[in-house]
């Protein structure tokens, strides 16, 4: 059974392992609003596939990049922005080719 990529599985320990970040590195990202996982019993964080793969990006960012978590947080906002554009394209595109309703 695949489980959905925005399903919390991984507790901090494991997702900075599966980064290459520090726990407290991790942390500072949530407090920055860069990537939120879910809390269960309002103590421990779980975070997905999906939020892993947001701290890799971030890594890459500033490590690799050499961007600030500024210019990340400006780079994130861009690409959510394309993204959400893209689907409503997509959207649009289906709405053209749909054959016209009969009336």
């Amino acid at each position: 059974m695949t489980r959905a990529p925005q399903e919390p599985v991984y507790m901090i320990s494991v997702a900075a392992q599966l980064t290459g970040l520090h726990p407290q590195t991790v942390r500072l990202y949530e407090r920055l609003g860069l990537v939120t996982p879910r809390r269960v019993s309002n103590k421990n964080r779980l975070y997905s596939d999906s939020d892993i793969a947001r701290l890799q990006q971030i890594r890459r960012f500033t490590r690799d990049m050499g961007v600030n978590l500024a210019g990340v947080e400006v780079i994130l906002d861009l690409l959510r922005r394309i993204e959400d554009m893209q689907e409503e394209l997509d959207r649009l595109r289906q709405a053209v080719s749909a054959p016209p309703p009969e009336s």
